[in-house]
């Protein structure tokens, strides 16, 4: 039985369908969206469209960016002979967040998983090697997850970078094993970093 009016049902249920937001968590959401006032509804719909529209991924690391060189690319400060290897954009801001690190970064948009039907081919891994032939990079670190996928990617990009003659190193295990670098706090991500050992 439906309670609530057609496009009330239809706001719910397209929260739903979010990560991490359930029905109970849609209506609350929904609910608080119909008590703001019509220019912040405005405001939030337009951000919604204008993110999805003008977001593109750095052409070359692959971030999320407003331009066609992100930011931190786009930075000569930046030690771009230090490439870090991320599995998502999510987890180059979290390095980010710690201040610590002043390489550059390459996301992967994943991790290697046969069982989900993804393979090498489906992530930005050519694109990494493609890189490293024309970069000067000196160092590459593996900052992926650290779940069965995320060292499968590892292993996959150690063996590739080390035939490129380009040193290669993963992040310490302060990082807990089945743990998303997202969740996990500044320091124990600095400490990882610090720590990182060659593969």
């Amino acid at each position: 039985m439906n309670y609530y009016s057609d496009s009330m049902n239809r706001l719910i249920e397209e929260l739903a369908s979010l990560p991490g937001i359930g029905p109970k968590s849609a209506g609350r959401l929904a609910f608080h969206i119909l008590d703001l006032p019509e220019e912040r509804v405005k405001r939030l719909a337009d951000s919604l469209v204008n993110a999805r529209s003008q977001t593109r991924l750095c052409k070359e690391c692959f971030n999320l960016s407003d331009e066609d060189v992100c930011s931190i690319c786009g930075n000569p400060k930046r030690d771009h002979k230090l490439i870090m290897v991320v599995e998502e954009p999510s987890d180059l801001v979290a390095y980010e967040k710690t201040g610590q690190y002043n390489g550059v970064y390459h996301v992967l948009h994943g991790a290697v998983n046969p069982m989900n039907g993804v393979r090498p081919e489906n992530l930005k891994l050519k694109e990494l090697l493609t890189r490293l032939a024309k970069e000067d990079v000196e160092e590459v670190i593996v900052a992926t997850n650290s779940t069965v996928e995320g060292e499968a990617t590892a292993l996959w990009i150690s063996k590739y970078v080390k035939q490129a003659g380009i040193r290669v190193t993963r992040i310490a295990s302060g990082v807990p094993v089945g743990g998303a670098l997202e969740y996990v706090d500044e320091m124990t991500l600095y400490r990882a970093l610090e720590g990182r050992t060659e593969l």
